[in-house]
């Protein structure tokens, strides 16, 4: 009988109990996952789908490596054969159990980010379950990946050798690794430190750097700002523990907004006031909280600064409707209150003629 590779003699038998080993995974897989989905359809969320549709592929591969190794005893392999096989599946089996751990991390994340819906007003509650959940999965996954990578150069012998040689010049070598990482290492500690005191979540209104825009992504090293203007400013998570910034939705979306005029100190305010609370309560984009006028300062080119105030339900309404009152209380005093306008003066002195 001929000796194949591995000194595998009388091969075929071996192979049909391998294939018989896949294909009986594979059946346990699809009957599996079938009476799964079946029972799925019958829940009112969409969870056990986001759960069957991440963990489908990998709980294949897995259970086809778990039914090789179960018949490895059936393969008549030669020395070198049987340490091959055992290198192979040192090597595997980590990789497919840290790619089953990556997909439960993702279906999970999925599952947080549909039950936490921020398209609503008031969002604050879901935008903090995103924002943690975000955070976190960034962080699981970095450690999955770490320790599957360890198991996978744990299997192989030579590795493990030099691994000891190493041991004994680990601490020179992390301080070296240590002082040339340190931005990395404190992006990446101010990540895991965000996560819990939540200076900003997902969809938060800030002004960073003198941009105006929303926490559109939470890296663990970085932050992706997105602009009023559709730009993208990328920002050190240590930035926002280390430096002020404003953030317009801390705890509520609700804000309040401010308009100024510089108005000539004759103006009669009380008609400008009366005019304001019939542009703001016919405006959609007022809440119906708050507004009011007050004259908050004199210049000393003699203008009156007059300010209105108005509260809408988030940023970008509130901004909206600023300019739409600005602009309709700029185009009542042009019409009906030319007095209002701002004039310069100028004292004329008159001097008496000289008797000389």
């Amino acid at each position: 009988m001929t000796n194949w590779p591995l000194g595998i003699p009388g091969w075929p038998q071996a192979l049909l109990s391998v294939v018989i080993a896949i294909v009986a995974a594979l059946l346990l897989h699809r009957v599996a996952f079938f009476i799964g989905r079946r029972a799925a359809r019958r829940t009112a969320t969409g969870v056990d789908d986001i759960l069957f549709a991440q963990l489908y592929v990998p709980t294949r591969w897995l259970l086809i490596a778990l039914a090789l190794a179960a018949s490895e005893p059936a393969l008549p392999l030669s020395p070198a054969g049987e340490q091959l096989w055992a290198r192979a599946a040192g090597l595997m089996l980590p990789a497919l159990f840290g790619w089953l751990c990556i997909a439960l991390l993702r279906a999970s994340a999925a599952i947080i980010e549909a039950s936490a819906d921020i398209s609503g007003a008031d969002n604050l509650k879901a935008r903090r379950r995103r924002t943690r959940a975000a955070i976190m999965h960034r962080i699981a996954l970095f450690v999955v990946l770490l320790v599957t990578f360890c198991m996978m150069l744990i299997s192989i012998p030579a590795v493990r050798s030099i691994g000891v040689t190493l041991i004994a010049s680990a601490g020179l070598a992390g301080l070296a690794v240590g002082a040339a990482a340190q931005p990395a290492l404190k992006n990446l500690i101010a990540g895991i430190q965000m996560a819990f005191t939540e200076p900003i979540r997902i969809d938060d209104v800030v002004i960073v750097d003198g941009e105006w825009g929303r926490i559109e992504e939470i890296r663990l090293t970085f932050v992706v700002v997105k602009i009023w203007d559709e730009r993208r400013l990328v920002v050190p998570v240590s930035k926002f523990l280390e430096e002020s910034f404003q953030n317009w939705t801390r705890e509520t979306s609700q804000l309040l907004g401010s308009v100024f005029w510089y108005l000539d100190p004759t103006a009669d305010i009380a008609r400008l006031r009366e005019k304001l609370k019939e542009v703001v309560t016919a405006n959609p984009n007022w809440d119906g909280r708050f507004f009011n006028m007050q004259v908050t300062d004199t210049k000393p080119e003699g203008a009156i600064e007059v300010r209105g105030l108005m509260t809408a339900k988030d940023a970008s309404v509130a901004f909206t409707l600023r300019c739409e009152v600005r602009e309709a209380i700029l185009a009542f005093i042009r019409d009906e209150m030319p007095e209002a306008l701002l004039r310069q003066r100028a004292m004329l002195e008159r001097h008496a003629p000289s008797t000389a």
